[in-house]
């Protein structure tokens, strides 16, 4: 099985590749999936994240509120860095043994989509790093439309993370998102043609 690592940061398209890894014929893995999935209400995880920063993060049923963690966390170095500590090793385990059950299937190629798949170390789980990228307005351009973020938030969210040059030293492949939607698709089926097909 390829196991490819998806990567780059907030707004840059990673998700609107990995779906068309999916139409491709890949099985794709988001690691937001798997942080939901860790964070369920009552689990030692949960329990370390409410202890660390109060009930008010969560909603009447008792589940996260993930948005306000969010803002609990984005722009406070020292917050997001406990965060991680308490989520992080319980994800890679999480995803290790997902990644090997799909293995065990025959799954031919995996995609595991993960914003910090650099940052936290978890390249040992993958085979190829694939960095998405584009520039910082055309971000904030694409986040700000039917007003989901504003553009401080944007700029929040976009300097809280590795800097994409920084990613795209761990890269094999670089996407570019700069253009249009059509343009990306053809990058995205020719990396796969040339990458993936081979192998499959």
């Amino acid at each position: 099985m390829l196991v490819i690592g998806l990567t780059g940061n907030f707004g840059s398209g990673k998700s609107t590749v990995a779906r068309m890894l999916v139409e491709l014929g890949a099985r794709v893995l988001d690691a937001d999936t798997v942080g939901h999935e860790a964070l369920s209400p009552h689990t030692e995880v949960w329990r370390e994240v409410v202890a660390a920063f109060g009930d008010g993060i969560l909603h009447a049923d008792g589940t996260v509120d993930r948005r306000r963690l969010g803002e609990a966390v984005f722009g406070d170095a020292s917050s997001r860095d406990r965060l991680n500590r308490i989520m992080h090793p319980r994800m890679f385990e999480m995803v290790r043994e997902r990644l090997e059950e799909w293995r065990k299937e025959g799954v031919m190629v995996a995609v595991l989509e993960a914003t910090l798949l650099i940052e936290v170390g978890w390249t040992s789980l993958v085979d190829e790093i694939w960095v998405v990228v584009a520039p910082e307005d055309r971000v904030a351009e694409r986040m700000g439309r039917g007003g989901m973020f504003a553009g401080t938030q944007v700029a929040t969210r976009w300097r809280s993370q590795l800097p994409a040059a920084e990613k795209v030293k761990h890269a094999d492949e670089v996407i570019d998102n700069s253009g249009t939607l059509d343009e990306l698709r053809d990058k995205v089926s020719a990396l796969w043609q040339r990458m993936v097909a081979p192998t499959s």
